[in-house]
């Protein structure tokens, strides 16, 4: 990890729903808090709600484990969704304009291998 960089939020994933890998066939990720409602688990990368420590905005880098993504686009509600409900969605397409307020949008690499206890950071 770059040591120069400033970690703005991390958690780490305590669930993996029955259907969260298929949506790497679109290139997205759903997190949501544990609290997640019963009808979105299946659907979701179960995590730890945790405060963002400052504001989430493009060229902040997402960490899960070792694999780095550039982030290069965020919707509206990302900073609050993520800090007070664990949610959003993470799009793998390099989009530089938000098409969905909940939707952090990152770099277009390989989809991200994630497994229980993953580790996922957002660094600045």
């Amino acid at each position: 990890m770059d040591q120069t960089k400033t970690v703005v939020f991390e958690t780490h994933v305590n669930e993996i729903g029955t259907e969260a890998k298929d949506f790497a066939a679109i290139n997205m990720m759903i997190f949501f808090g544990n609290e997640a409602p019963a009808a979105l688990r299946p659907s979701c990368y179960l995590i730890d709600v945790v405060p963002v420590q400052q504001t989430i905005v493009p060229g902040m880098v997402l960490l899960i484990d070792q694999q780095a993504y550039k982030v290069t686009a965020v919707g509206g509600e990302v900073q609050t969704n993520l800090s007070n409900l664990g949610h959003i969605s993470v799009v793998f397409n390099g989009a530089t304009k938000p098409e969905l307020a909940g939707t952090m949008y990152v770099e277009a690499k390989n989809y991200p291998t994630v497994s229980v206890g993953s580790q996922v950071q957002l660094l600045a």
